[in-house]
């Protein structure tokens, strides 16, 4: 497993420098303009100047912050819903119309109604952090409770077992992958909505970063806040992972047992 670690890892390492000499050789080869298409050099760079200053960790800090409580908040009322509308056919009924019709409507199209009602502080740009990850959340959890056997159910019952037992001993061990694996794919879309909110409105955060490089053409920095962008959602990304993998352990204990046997 550690080679095949190293080797991942190697091979990742790989594809970002050719990733870096094909690009420093298209802006040598091009004689493009920094503001048209800066070359690596030049964004790294400009990524050293705003980490010295400051700047950056100050920006970072700020989206990171909405992220990480948009996220939150967005996955603990997805999992409550989820597991309501899993168990109660009449609460599907009736609120799914409303919750689809949610999702038929673009988040950057909500987000200027969140700042007029919210204000432009932080608390707009977490409720959008919330509304993106909300729906892939919800759709995973009510898959993994109704992925639950009725035989076990029926197991449970018989063994005379409590309700928060059925829910504690059963059905979260059994619908933990597929929240897991809905968490991953909000882990990452809580990036753009924290993004796509400080794009309306906001004086701080990466998307603030971004829009303050566009509007006087400083092309690096617009492309430092979009690395920085893409080294959070894959930090998020791989914590989530990672997190997987440790509660998950079981279930590569089973298997294990199960081939030896």
């Amino acid at each position: 497993m550690d080679r095949r670690r190293f080797s991942r890892i190697a091979l990742a390492l790989l594809s970002f420098i050719l990733f870096l000499l094909f690009w420093q050789v298209i802006v040598w080869l091009g004689g493009y303009p920094t503001f048209i298409l800066p070359s690596p050099l030049a964004v790294f760079a400009r990524w050293g100047r705003l980490l010295a200053s400051g700047t950056l960790w100050l920006h970072a800090r700020v989206t990171l912050t909405e992220i990480l409580i948009g996220l939150g908040l967005g996955t603990t009322v997805a999992t409550l819903l989820g597991y309501l509308l899993a168990h109660s056919p009449l609460a599907e009924q009736l609120l799914s119309p409303f919750i689809v019709a949610s999702q038929s409507v673009p988040t950057v199209a909500i987000a200027p109604l969140l700042v007029i009602w919210f204000g432009t502080g932080a608390l707009s740009k977490i409720l959008v952090c919330a509304l993106i990850v909300f729906f892939p959340i919800l759709v995973n959890t009510v898959v993994g409770v109704r992925g639950v056997e009725d035989e076990l159910r029926d197991l449970m019952r018989t063994l005379e077992a409590s309700r928060w037992q059925m829910i504690w001993m059963l059905e979260v061990p059994a619908a933990l992958p597929t929240l897991l694996g809905g968490l991953k794919v909000g882990a990452t879309l809580a990036v753009i909505g924290a993004v796509v909110g400080e794009f309306v409105a906001a004086d701080r955060g990466l998307g603030y970063l971004l829009k303050q490089g566009q509007q006087v053409y400083d092309t690096p920095q617009v492309f430092v806040g979009i690395g920085t962008l893409i080294i959070l959602a894959q930090v998020l990304y791989g914590i989530v992972a990672l997190a997987e993998r440790v509660l998950l352990q079981w279930r590569e204990t089973d298997a294990t047992r199960g081939a030896g046997a």
